[in-house]
Order: C-alpha cells, then sequence, then structure tokens
C-alpha cells in the first residue's frame, strides 16, 4: 500500500462505496461462515499497481466489512474485493470494467469456457445536468415503446453513425418524436455478461437461463436424424444473450452500449436528450431469485436519483411491491410489472399521481384470438377496451420482445428457431396466431392484402382502447424475426429492426401515426378514470354504449364477432366530438346501426382498415381533410375490419355513402 494512504475501518450500515475528495469508504456484503478466510480490497492506481488492504473485525457488522481510505492519488482506480482465494466484483459498482468490447470472449483455459474478468472502476464523470428533472407525464397522456437498444439501430438501414449504443438512440429521437410516442422503455442495459456459457440453453420461466443437463434430449438423437456428436457440438458453442434477462451489475450501465468510452456519461446524456424531446426512460430490470428485496429497492432509487429515470418495469422473482409503492422518493416514478398482488393492491394506489402499471389482464393473447375470429371473446374484447382501474394503469399490446412480433403473428403459426440451437425446443408452442392462410413470407395479393388489414386491426385494439399503449421498436412499420418467437441470442438481422421500408411497411406505418394523433386529439380514448356505461352527467347518452344491427342493442353471444362502441365526447375534458369505433372480426360482411345523433350532427367515416392499400391513414380523410359523411342509419362493414367515426356538424364532409 501506498506510504501516503491511511486506513481506518468502520462498521457500515450498508454496501457500496462512497467517495469524498480526499478520500474513499468501501463496505462489502460477504458470504458468511468463511470467517477463517482474509477478506479485504484490491485497489489498482493509475499506475496500474495492485494494493491489497484487508478487512478488520473491528469495521464488522453483521456480514458488512468497511474500511476508509484517505490519501493522494484517489481519483480514478479500480478495485476488486477479495475473500480467500475468490475475486469478487462489487455487485454495487457504478461502472463495471472488463465488459466493454461486446460479445468479446474471454480466453479459455483447459477447453472449460471462463467468464470474463471483472473490475469495478471509481472515477469522477461529471456531467451538466442542465436543469433536467424526470417529466411526470400522466399515465391517460403515455405511449410506451419498448426497444432493445443494440437490437434497434445496429442494422445498416438504421442509418445512424453510432449504431448499437446509446448515442444511437439519440440519433433516432427526430423519429421517435414524429412517432409520437411519449415514453421508451429500454430493455436491460445495466452491465452484464452477454457470453453465455455453452450449457446455457433456451430462455426458461421469467426469462431465466436454466443450464441444459447433459442427459437432456439434446444429446439423444434428433427428428432430423443428426448425430448426438452433432447436437452437442452444436449446443457448446458460445452465444451471445442479447436480451439481458440475467443477474448482472444493477447499477452500470452497460459498458459496451456506449459509443465515447464512459457508459455513464452516455446514459446521463440519453436521458437528458430524450426529456428535452419530452420522451420519458423507463428501464427493464430482472431479478433473479437470489437477490433481495431492499436490494431491489436500491436498484430502482439509484437509477431514479442518479440517471434522472422516469420509471422501470420489474421482471423476476420476489419484487417488493409494497416497499416501493411506500417509499416517498418513488411516489413520481411509473412502476410497470405483469401484476400486483391482491393484498398490496391498496398500497400502490397513489391518488396524487398514479404510478403502478400492469398488464390488462391476458389482452395479447385474448385479442389475437379474437383478431382470427375465434368466438367466445366479444365480452372479453370490451372488457380491456374500457379497462381503466383507479388503483393502477393497464398497459395494452399485441406483441413484445417475447413471442412474435406484430407482423409475424399474422405470417406465423408455428415457431421457427431453429436458429437459437436448440432444435426449435425453446420459446412458447402456444401463440394464438393465425397466418393468413400461408405460412411465412408470400407474395399473392390476397394474402398480403388480407395480413395488412389484420396489423392495422391489431393497431385499432392497442390504441382505441383505454388503458396504456405499447409499441415494440419496429412494428410499426412491420419489421420482421422471420418467424422466431425466442430471438434472444439472435445479433444479427433475425434481432435487428430492420428500417427498409417496403409500400406495406409504409402503409403500417402511416396508420400507426392516425392512429396516435387521433388519440391524442380525443381525449375520450384516453380517460383518467373508467367510463361507467351510464349517463352520468345528463347529456342524453352514456359516457360509452355498445350497439349491433340495431343501435342500442348489441349481439355479445359466444358466437358474435361484431359490434359498435360509442365513445361520447361530452365526458372528456373539453370535448365535443363522439367517436363510434366498429369492429367486425367475423370472416363475412355485415350491416350495422349507427347511433342516431342530435339536431344538426352526422357521423363521419375518418378510418377503415378494409381500405385497399394506396389510402392509408393519412388518406383516410379525403383530399380536402375531411371524411366520408353518413346519413344512414345502418352501414355495411366489411370482413375483418375496423372502422372510426367522428360526429361532425351537417353540411361538412364528402358525398354522404356507406
Amino acid at each position: 500500500m501506498k506510504s501516503n494512504w491511511r486506513v481506518t475501518w468502520f462498521k457500515p450500515v450498508r454496501a457500496g462505496v462512497v467517495r469524498t475528495k480526499n478520500s474513499v469508504s468501501f463496505a462489502a456484503e460477504l458470504p458468511e461462515g468463511r470467517d477463517f478466510e482474509e477478506c479485504g480490497v484490491i485497489v489498482v492506481d493509475q499506475k496500474k499497481e495492485s494494493h491489497r488492504i484487508p478487512f478488520q473485525q473491528e469495521g464488522r457488522r453483521g456480514a458488512l466489512y468497511g474500511l476508509k481510505l484517505e490519501g493522494e492519488d484517489l481519483e480514478a482506480f479500480s478495485y476488486n474485493f477479495y475473500q480467500g482465494d475468490e475475486i469478487i466484483t462489487d455487485p454495487y459498482a457504478c461502472q463495471v470494467l472488463g465488459l466493454e468490447a461486446w460479445g468479446e470472449e474471454a480466453p479459455q483455459e483447459e477447453g472449460l469456457y471462463t467468464r470474463r474478468r471483472t473490475s469495478a472502476f471509481l472515477g469522477e464523470d461529471s456531467f451538466d445536468w442542465q436543469g433536467d428533472e424526470p417529466l411526470k407525464i400522466p399515465l391517460e397522456e403515455s405511449i410506451f415503446y419498448g426497444l432493445n437498444v443494440r437490437g434497434f439501430t445496429m442494422h445498416k438501414s438504421s442509418g445512424v453513425k453510432a449504431r448499437g449504443t446509446f448515442e444511437g438512440l439519440i440519433e433516432k429521437l427526430p423519429y421517435l418524436t414524429q412517432l409520437g410516442v411519449t415514453a421508451v422503455e429500454l430493455m436491460p442495459c445495466y452491465e452484464y455478461d452477454e457470453c453465455m456459457a455453452p450449457q446455457a440453453c433456451f430462455m426458461g420461466p421469467e426469462g431465466t437461463l436454466p443450464v441444459l443437463a447433459e442427459n437432456s434430449s439434446a444429446d439423444k438423437m434428433t427428428d432430423e436424424g443428426r448425430t448426438s456428436q452433432e447436437a452437442k457440438e452444436k449446443r457448446n458453442q458460445v452465444r451471445l444473450n442479447c436480451w439481458g434477462f440475467q443477474k448482472g451489475f444493477y447499477f452500470a450501465p452497460k459498458a459496451s452500449y456506449s459509443a465515447v468510452g464512459s457508459p455513464v456519461i452516455s446514459f446521463k446524456r440519453l436521458v437528458r436528450e430524450f426529456h428535452k424531446n419530452r420522451i420519458e426512460i423507463l428501464m427493464h430490470f430482472y431479478f433473479p431469485p437470489e437477490i433481495r428485496q431492499m436490494q431491489i429497492l436500491e436498484v430502482i432509487r439509484h437509477w431514479v436519483i442518479e440517471y434522472h429515470i422516469d420509471g422501470v418495469r420489474l421482471g423476476g422473482y420476489h419484487i417488493p411491491f409494497r416497499l416501493i409503492a411506500e417509499d416517498p422518493v418513488l411516489k413520481n416514478t411509473k412502476i410497470r410489472c405483469s401484476f400486483v398482488p391482491g393484498e398490496d393492491l391498496p398500497a400502490i394506489e397513489n391518488p396524487a399521481f398514479k404510478n403502478f402499471i400492469t398488464d390488462n389482464g391476458n389482452f395479447r393473447n385474448d385479442m389475437r384470438r379474437f383478431l382470427k375470429g375465434d368466438e367466445g371473446l366479444i365480452n372479453q374484447a370490451l372488457f380491456y377496451q374500457r379497462r381503466n382501474p383507479k388503483a393502477h394503469g393497464v398497459v395494452n399490446c399485441m406483441a413484445d420482445y417475447d413471442g412474435f412480433s406484430l407482423y409475424d403473428s399474422v405470417c406465423y403459426e408455428r415457431k421457427h428457431n431453429e436458429a437459437n440451437g436448440e432444435d426449435n425446443r425453446d420459446g412458447t408452442d402456444v401463440n394464438y396466431t393465425w397466418n393468413c392462410g400461408v405460412e411465412g413470407e408470400c407474395r399473392k395479393k390476397g394474402v398480403q392484402e388480407l395480413r395488412l388489414r389484420q396489423i392495422k386491426n391489431a393497431l385499432s385494439f392497442v390504441f382505441l382502447s383505454q388503458g396504456v399503449p405499447f409499441l415494440f421498436g419496429g412494428d410499426e412499420f412491420a419489421s420482421s424475426r422471420q418467424g422466431n418467437n425466442n430471438c434472444y441470442c439472435q445479433d444479427n438481422e433475425t434481432g435487428w429492426v430492420n428500417w427498409k421500408k417496403s409500400g406495406f411497411a409504409r402503409e403500417i406505418l402511416d396508420y400507426t401515426r392516425f392512429l396516435i394523433r387521433l388519440r391524442r386529439e380525443h381525449a375520450i380514448l384516453h380517460m383518467k378514470e373508467e367510463l361507467l356505461v351510464m349517463d352520468s352527467i345528463g347529456c342524453g347518452y352514456p359516457d360509452i354504449s355498445y350497439h349491433g344491427i340495431e343501435a342500442w342493442r348489441p349481439d355479445l353471444s359466444f358466437i358474435s364477432r361484431i359490434v359498435g362502441i360509442m365513445l361520447c365526447g361530452q365526458y372528456a375534458p373539453g370535448g365535443k366530438e363522439s367517436l363510434y369505433i366498429v369492429c367486425n372480426m367475423h370472416w363475412e360482411g355485415h350491416k350495422l346501426a349507427l347511433p342516431r345523433l342530435g339536431r344538426n350532427k352526422r357521423w363521419e367515416k375518418i378510418a377503415d382498415t378494409a381500405l385497399p392499400a394506396g389510402c392509408g391513414a393519412a388518406r383516410q380523410e379525403g383530399e380536402d381533410g375531411e371524411g366520408i359523411s353518413h346519413d344512414e342509419s345502418v352501414i355495411s362493414v366489411c370482413s375483418r375490419s375496423v372502422a372510426v367515426f367522428r360526429t361532425v356538424k351537417s353540411g361538412r364532409g364528402r358525398k354522404s355513402r356507406s
């Protein structure tokens, strides 16, 4: 140890490292029951000289050990903890060295797989936040957009310079701003080693990576006739975990996602620039069973305080819902999780700022079944469409990082995961999708037109429902994963977003932008409170009502696949226009009633997914910006289509037609 350094020991109250001008305090939690082994800190200074400093009993409290190092030349150095012969990288490290190069394997020792060596780094990373603060956008005004930091801009078609990085996302800000999303949800971008052990196999429950046993079915003769030796060789190839759903260094941004060398600076700049464009940043975390609840709470607090993030999406085990809900620091932080236990529901209610968000039941699977025409789903579809609980928000999505992409959900019924190296055994076998008659890519005009319509229908379900809409990056312009419904290890064109836009893709993008604009312009589509299906203000119309062949008399039977939904604009703040949404998921056309309006008003069609390509959302309102007026009380509804009408004053609109 350097002669100008002075060491003292203290009894810490929590793990972590605290730095002052001329000192550094280390607090480490080390495994109990190993008192016979020496433990301490290994410090590597700026000259790459290593210094081993042991902990002492006088600085121990339970399983926590603390020491304070004072002196000169403490500006920037790396460190690790040690216990006997074991080297331990600080799980509370705010920056980690050794993982800067994406996908770089550690040298193998005697043919055995080894992890890359890592160390914690402690250096000064000053940053000018320029007065930045979390945006606190209300849930009812939110539109979520999920993406993988690397996969979003790695494809050459992305057109960015810093591909696959935080800086690459900043380059895509103009696109995201024009799209109209209010929050970007980043898949795990905390530090982790993406090089998986050769025997790590397909994604298990909650994104875990279970180990494939030596006597597993991969060693047996496969259906294709491959030998067990061939299966072993394929399995023993080191693969990359592009998704990051594994234990990692939860307090450090991922270094390989930084284009400037400092992941701390890169991520802070990302947040600041997104906030300038009124887009929030949410981070996705996965916590395996061994992570304790208090550490989960500390992780969330760290990113909110240190990086100004606006929210988190939590997956894994033992999520401390009540601790998070009761933490005063997190009262304005969005907390997304798949569910909240019933006993914790009272704790998460936050009248000042609704910040907890859960999945809207089984929205994705049930609405996919409704989309393909399954029976017995009309009541469930209407429930999802209006659901907006008082205690928490709900998220609606038709596709996410897992499972089929939105485009693939209308092109494939079976998973095609052979490239993952698990003989197509990984990923879910039940996708609730319909391929429109042909498995995979197809150039037949009729099939393409049907797929285009089905994608538009799916987008309509998401954006015309009361919950928070969620899009996964690329779904708004038909990005495909070639039928792979579990592409966690595909660091290639399968897992990357392809930004090349065909006419088909542009049509979907136009319609997505139209839906986002429509949602923003009509508050009745995103109310703060759940609609009651009753006339609570005495205006003559319920806030939401349902209709069938006859107005006010919907067919909600088991075999019904068609319904009209009227949203009365008078219930929305400053709202005037009402909307009428027609959903027909039957393979045949039907007649449907239009509810009668008051004097000097009529219905005007502003969107119809049955319109052919070339009559996209940007043009569905006609040459003069106005829609198609309807004086009839009954309209014809095409098969497998969604149409949207709005109220206008009589005399406005083009020539009436049904």
